[in-house]
């Protein structure tokens, strides 16, 4: 993956920093940017600033859906197609079981696309702890069938609730906080 334009700012999750190529967003990540892969090109920081505007509305409530170019590039094979399938098919407000999300994908055991032995679901578990383009594909609506499952981006399975508490398909938490209006 070529070195991106980053840019970052604060949520009530924690800091949230976005990278962007010559063929659109590439990385989402909690924290601060990818040191290791910084490269300012005049595309890339206006596709930035266009992300962090963008993830701003949605932080706040005021937007619902990205309109955003994705670079897959970092994704390949079933991840590539499953995350594809996500970020088109599962919107705002909805959420989808790792096992239905993997059902639609068409993934199965013994298809040459799951390992052996293993279970659909946990293929589709570990795609979503590897998605390069959180929120913006939002790996976040996809749940275990008896919980909320896993999430491996900033403070963990918190983040994955207050996201979906934002969205509206759960209830808030005492403690729940939106993001301040600006």
């Amino acid at each position: 993956m070529p070195a991106l334009s980053w840019a970052s700012f604060s949520t009530p999750v924690g800091r949230v920093s976005v990278g962007c190529g010559p063929d659109g967003v590439a990385k989402v990540r909690y924290g601060p940017p990818d040191p290791v892969r910084q490269e300012d090109t005049p595309a890339g920081q206006e596709l930035a600033r266009q992300a962090i505007t963008q993830l701003t509305e949605y932080f706040r409530g005021e937007r619902t859906a990205f309109d955003l170019p994705v670079d897959w590039s970092g994704t390949a094979g079933p991840q590539r197609e499953v995350l594809k399938l996500l970020a088109s098919s599962v919107g705002y407000g909805q959420t989808i079981s790792y096992g239905a999300l993997a059902s639609q994908a068409g993934l199965a055991p013994g298809d040459g696309l799951t390992p052996s032995g293993d279970v659909p679901a946990r293929l589709v578990g570990r795609i979503m702890g590897s998605n390069p383009i959180p929120v913006v594909v939002p790996c976040h609506r996809v749940l275990a069938s008896d919980g909320l499952g896993g999430y491996s981006g900033g403070a963990g399975v918190e983040v994955k609730r207050w996201l979906l508490i934002l969205e509206g398909s759960l209830p808030p938490t005492l403690d729940w906080q939106p993001m301040e209006q600006g």
